[in-house]
């Protein structure tokens, strides 16, 4: 299997504002990462080794994975297998205002588990990702989606407020702002341990373990998140590198790549085609 044979579809739902994932014959391994918004994917076919929140997992086929926003994980082949996976990622937003529908009271979820050996639930999330494919009715596809949330917050989810994860403590989450707000500069190593007071070993060893991620990683992390959003409103490619702080496109690209599955033209097509409730991107498409 070759990375020319990989193929990978991603769909966005504008009845539901969610986006559906399809990736088939994927060799590439994923690196230490993390995303803005809620992931519920499951195993199609093949083996990984995952490792998220400072667990390490072996999936399969039939395998449900659950990722909260800020989850760092990383993923790669088992034994040189390849991956077909489905997911939906949800905005925290949009996940919030359908818990409050699902529960009946504010509520903000918080997945306690991140890995569900041959669950049931996969196919309730196909039953959605059909739907949003085969552009069903907006009814099917609200149905198909309350259905799942609601089995996912009766059996591996607890309010957020509830959740027993440490927080960074005031010196990390000082740096982390400082990441968030200050992106698109050019931020050095010694930037982060001037602000936080620390030196450079115990830093990075500090803010890998209270974060679950190295701090270049970190910021990397922000960057395409915050990439995503300008893609999504038609900034180009090469001015989005810019504006987030990546050295030139090139740069910009094998990341986004390597986080995303998809080259940020790949992935802004998907907001930029017709008015229909489903927008697709593939990589099996002609890029100019």
């Amino acid at each position: 299997m070759t990375f020319e044979q990989e193929q990978r579809h991603v769909y966005y739902d504008t009845d539901l504002k969610i986006e559906a994932y399809h990736l088939t014959g994927i060799v590439q391994p994923f690196p230490n990462h993390f995303h803005d918004y809620y992931v519920i994917g499951f195993v199609e076919g093949g083996r990984r080794h995952l490792w998220c929140r400072d667990r390490e997992y072996d999936l399969s086929a039939g395998d449900l994975v659950l990722f909260n926003p800020r989850d760092s994980h990383r993923c790669s082949p088992r034994n040189g297998e390849i991956l077909d996976y489905r997911a939906v990622n949800i905005p925290a937003d949009i996940m919030k205002s359908a818990a409050h529908e699902v529960t009946g009271q504010p509520y903000t979820p918080f997945f306690t588990q991140n890995v569900v050996y041959q669950s049931d639930i996969t196919s309730a999330l196909n039953d959605l990702y059909t739907g949003i494919v085969e552009l069903s009715s907006r009814f099917e596809k609200e149905e198909a989606f309350f259905l799942l949330l609601e089995q996912i917050f009766r059996e591996y989810s607890s309010p957020f407020e509830q959740n027993s994860t440490a927080e960074p403590d005031n010196k990390i989450k000082a740096v982390c702002a400082y990441m968030e707000d200050h992106f698109s500069d050019n931020i050095s190593l010694d930037d982060l341990t001037a602000l936080a007071g620390l030196s450079k070993s115990y830093f990075l060893l500090l803010f890998t373990k209270q974060v679950g991620v190295s701090p270049y990683r970190y910021l990397q992390s922000i960057r395409i998140e915050r990439a995503k959003k300008l893609l999504e409103q038609g900034i180009p490619p090469i001015d989005t590198a810019a504006m987030t702080g990546f050295s030139d496109q090139s740069h910009f690209s094998r990341f986004f790549k390597d986080f995303i599955g998809l080259t940020p033209r790949q992935y802004q097509k998907i907001f930029q085609t017709d008015k229909h409730s489903k927008k697709e991107a593939s990589t099996n498409e002609h890029e100019h």
